[in-house]
C-alpha cells in the first residue's frame, strides 16, 4: 500500500497517471489522478465508466489495466 507523502508540513495524496488507450493500444489522453492508494485509484477510474481501455500508473509501475464495461445485450 502506498502511504501519503509529506510536503513541507502538509500531507499530499500520491499522484497517479490515468491513461486512456485507443483501439490500437496507443495513448489517446492522460490525466493526473489523486488517490490515497492503488485501490482508490482503480475505484475512481472504474466509476468514470469510460468506453475505452484505461491504464493507471504510479511512476513506472503499472497499477491496473481496466477494460471498458461490457455493453448490455440488445433486447
Amino acid at each position: 500500500m502506498i502511504g501519503s507523502v509529506s510536503t513541507g508540513g502538509r500531507t499530499a495524496l500520491p499522484s497517479y497517471r490515468h491513461y486512456r488507450l485507443d483501439g490500437a493500444g496507443s495513448i489517446s489522453s492522460a490525466d493526473w489522478l489523486e488517490a490515497a492508494d492503488d485501490a482508490e485509484a482503480v475505484r475512481k477510474v472504474r466509476e468514470m465508466n469510460l468506453a475505452c481501455v484505461c491504464e493507471i500508473w504510479d511512476r513506472n509501475r503499472l497499477v491496473a489495466r481496466i477494460d471498458p464495461p461490457e455493453a448490455p445485450e440488445p433486447s
